[in-house]
């Protein structure tokens, strides 16, 4: 329709939209009332008044997380902004899928813009604010989730609200630089319009995320190292010995570094282990996961092997990798087993109680959530 997500117009659409809707519903619901009777609760309730619409349905609307379900339908996710113009969508197993708005290729072919260069220019950026050489109305149209200012984002959830029962879905998304202060002041705005919930999203914040630009995948966003850690550590036997293999995490459960000690102390032995150690620890400081530690390091071999079957190490590093990719088959293993007791058991964020809510598996205290 040409119009910007962050305008005053684009408010009032959605103001007529929903009430549309809400008023549709109602009536839909008031007729079914005259076959099947008010729901069991109407008296008392907040429709329970003089000259008001008797009703079968307590609540008839929502705005549910749509994300995968858009992507099976092939359309924009509930009312969320565009995420990006052209994005990195993590799959199953690890496969990266680069994807571009189809409404954008086709205006930019239309008007005789698009190119093979543009859209990488694009994918970099996420967004069009910073390519050059792009039509100001197009750039206006086309704005993504990080361009819209917060505010905008919880004006356009509490216009929704207006016209919704129950709770609207709906993310509102950060850069990496945002702070606590932004986000209560995102918080804060949400309470005052009226919004029954909200969701905020740091970008790269979390170990792994759904959607990326090529941006947010480049970026050198280095993890400190806290004053305390946790961790477990692990013990294979190798063809040099016993080797130990400790991977400690910081306080919202990101592996943040990695020690390595043989039995054997002295030689080259030790200063071998510690340089991998130091190197393992780096990688993890600069966003890498514990699976594609594992992955890189399992199955390199050497003269010096030890054992049979799968319980088989065949060198140093080899026992390194099997040790890391036991972590990673623990926390997969709690996520399941929280799956299985119906979502209550431990967070594997926080460790805090985790509930079902909406189809999700979600923490009450982080805000954890296995649909994002």
């Amino acid at each position: 329709m040409g119009i910007p997500y962050d305008s005053k117009e684009a408010i009032d659409l959605a103001e007529g939209v929903m009430k549309t809707i809400q008023d549709e519903a109602r009536k839909a619901s008031a007729e079914l009332e005259e076959v099947r009777g008010c729901f069991p609760n109407f008296k008392g309730s907040v429709y329970d008044v003089l000259g008001g619409l008797k009703l079968r349905n307590a609540s008839l609307t929502t705005i549910a997380p749509t994300g995968s379900i858009s992507i099976i339908a092939g359309c924009s996710s509930g009312i969320e902004p565009l995420y990006a113009i052209c994005y990195v969508r993590n799959v199953l197993d690890g496969q990266r899928l680069v994807e571009a708005n189809p409404l954008f290729e086709k205006i930019a072919k239309e008007e005789g813009f698009y190119s093979e260069d543009l859209m990488d220019k694009i994918a970099m950026k996420g967004s069009l604010k910073e390519v050059e050489g792009m039509p100001e109305h197009v750039r206006r149209i086309f704005v993504t989730a990080h361009d819209i200012s917060p505010e905008w984002h919880i004006k356009m959830q509490a216009t929704f609200q207006k016209y919704v029962d129950n709770a609207v879905s709906k993310t509102v998304n950060f850069p990496n630089s945002a702070t606590i202060k932004d986000i209560r002041r995102a918080y804060m705005l949400a309470y005052k319009l009226g919004c029954k919930g909200v969701t905020v999203y740091r970008d790269g914040s979390r170990e792994g995320q759904v959607l990326e630009t090529k941006k947010t995948v480049q970026k050198d966003i280095k993890k400190p190292t806290p004053e305390k850690a946790y961790g477990m550590r692990l013990r294979k036997r190798t063809g040099c010995g016993n080797i130990y293999t400790k991977v400690f995490k910081n306080e919202y459960n990101e592996p943040i570094e990695i020690f390595i000690t043989l039995g054997k102390a002295g030689g080259c032995a030790a200063a071998f282990t510690e340089g991998l150690a130091r190197a393992c620890s780096l990688a993890l400081k600069y966003g890498a996961t514990l699976k594609e530690l594992k992955d890189e390091l399992m199955g390199i071999s050497c003269h010096k092997q030890e054992g049979f079957g799968p319980s088989k190490v065949l060198s140093c590093i080899d026992a390194v990798g099997k040790s890391i990719g036991e972590i990673v088959m623990q926390k997969e293993a709690e996520k399941i087993n929280i799956q299985k007791n119906n979502g209550f058991g431990a967070c594997p964020v926080c460790g805090s109680q985790v509930i079902y809510v909406e189809g999700c598996l979600k923490c009450i205290s982080c805000g954890f959530s296995e649909c994002e």
